[in-house]
């Protein structure tokens, strides 16, 4: 038994091996498992836009709305696309090479005296070996090559030009909806403190009715006032909740939760800039113009391509291997090609094509000329505004405090039995129009200013 043991010693050990060798081979699988199954579900899961800690300043709001998916991504893609096209006419001036092989069987003649005879005589024999290497440049004798170059840059420049309207286009818009938000919000808060001071107002004349000291009429009053209150908080309330909604779709689709953004109303709006300081014609610096110029180059570059089947085109061929009757590598060679491609006669269709792209590019001239002068008139109106809004914060300010002021009045002469309930209803009314106009004109200037970067291109 000690003899039979001890010869299957080595055996157990080589199966104690093999079975630690299996059980590292099944985790080893098992961590390759995880490892894809994570990895999956990384490429699946919807890419998470990185939120800022704190209050949502505009900045952060723009930066958001540029890390989703939205018209800059699509834009950022044509760049990558139109740059890839410049590699693509680049790779026209490179040589291609290239490797054939072939083999041609024909037939014999029937009536043939010689079995060497082959029936189709435009073939080399009864038996062709073709195995090449070759490669071919195009000389670019008749500018084609270098007009489809021309076309590629001009196309990444107007994707470059059109990206930078994107990026412009989303950060008014997201402008828009920030400022949208923050009016909406104070306009809540206007309608609640005016209809606290409404309550405060109808539980005064309830109180005074109750003793003799107001009239039936004054309590009708107050409390209709109430309830226009009361239906114009609820109205701005809604306004406060879809302006919520519109901002936040710009980076999530979580519309329904509450922004924490920064109440830029609190702070001392800053002086609107002149035209001294931007100078006459900044809107010059606008990224239509560089759109223009690159729709122009292109069609220029269109142009010249078409003029270029009217000049000589010459490819230069190169093949090295073998071509014969027999597979034999003592028979290889070389040969090279010259081709040269002379247009003679077309119709007069090159002449009519070259003229099409010419006059869409004198097209591009006009629609520049016409952009000039409205944005001139867009610059203009903007600053404008700017001066007008401004103006009107100030004196927003004043009809506020003198609202205020009235409001406090017509409530003592009221409970002094100097004053009518109309008195103080009509007090409330002029003090909610004041509050609402002064963060109207805030709301207003911020958007002044904000046109005024687009017509100014700053």
């Amino acid at each position: 038994m000690r003899d039979l043991l001890r010869r299957c010693e080595p055996f157990g050990y080589q199966f104690g091996v093999i079975d630690r060798m299996m059980c590292h081979w099944r985790r080893f699988c098992l961590g390759v498992f995880a490892v894809s199954v994570i990895l999956l579900q990384a490429l699946a899961a919807p890419p998470q836009v990185p939120k800022p800690a704190g209050s949502l300043s505009l900045d952060d709001c723009i930066h958001l709305a540029n890390s989703a998916p939205s018209a800059v991504t699509q834009a950022r893609q044509q760049l990558e696309i139109a740059r890839r096209g410049i590699t693509e006419a680049r790779a026209g001036f490179l040589p291609e090479a290239h490797f054939n092989g072939a083999y041609t069987y024909n037939s014999p003649l029937l009536d043939a005296l010689l079995p060497q005879s082959f029936s189709f005589v435009a073939l080399n024999g009864i038996r062709e070996y073709a195995t090449q290497v070759g490669t071919g440049v195009e000389l670019d004798t008749s500018g084609r090559l270098r007009a489809a170059m021309r076309r590629a840059e001009a196309d990444r420049d107007a994707s470059t030009a059109g990206l930078g309207l994107s990026q412009r286009d989303l950060k008014r818009a997201v402008a828009a909806a920030y400022y949208r938000l923050l009016l909406a919000r104070r306009l809540v808060q206007v309608d609640h403190d005016s209809l606290e001071e409404a309550r405060s107002f109808e539980d005064l004349v309830t109180k005074l009715l109750k003793g003799g000291e107001a009239a039936q009429a004054d309590l009708y009053k107050a409390q209709a006032q109430t309830a226009f209150l009361e239906q114009a908080a609820i109205s701005s309330e809604l306004d406060a909740q879809l302006a919520n909604q519109d901002l936040a779709s710009y980076w999530t689709a979580s519309v329904e939760q509450t922004l924490n953004i920064q109440d830029i109303f609190n702070q001392e709006p800053p002086p609107p800039e002149t035209s001294a300081q931007l100078g006459a014609t900044p809107f010059l610096g606008r990224p239509e113009f560089r759109l223009f110029d690159a729709q122009k180059r292109s069609f220029l570059a269109d142009a010249r391509q078409a003029r270029s089947t009217l000049y000589p085109q010459t490819t230069l061929d190169f093949q090295w291997g073998l071509d014969s009757n027999y597979f034999a590598f003592h028979d290889r060679g070389y040969a090279a090609f010259l081709t040269l491609n002379v247009t003679l006669w077309d119709w007069f269709k090159t002449r009519s094509a070259e003229k099409q792209f010419e006059l869409q590019a004198a097209q591009v001239d006009a629609n520049a000329d016409i952009a000039k002068r409205t944005f001139s008139r867009d610059y203009q109106a903007a600053l404008a505004r700017v001066q007008s809004t401004y103006r009107q914060i100030e004196v927003t300010q004043r009809q506020t405090k003198a609202s205020e002021e009235n409001l406090r009045l017509s409530r003592v002469r009221y409970e002094g039995g100097e004053g009518l309930a109309l008195d103080v209803v009509a007090a409330m009314q002029q003090l909610v129009q004041a509050r609402s106009s002064y963060f109207a004109a805030l709301a207003n200037y911020y958007n002044a200013r904000a046109d005024l970067e687009v017509a100014a291109a700053l």
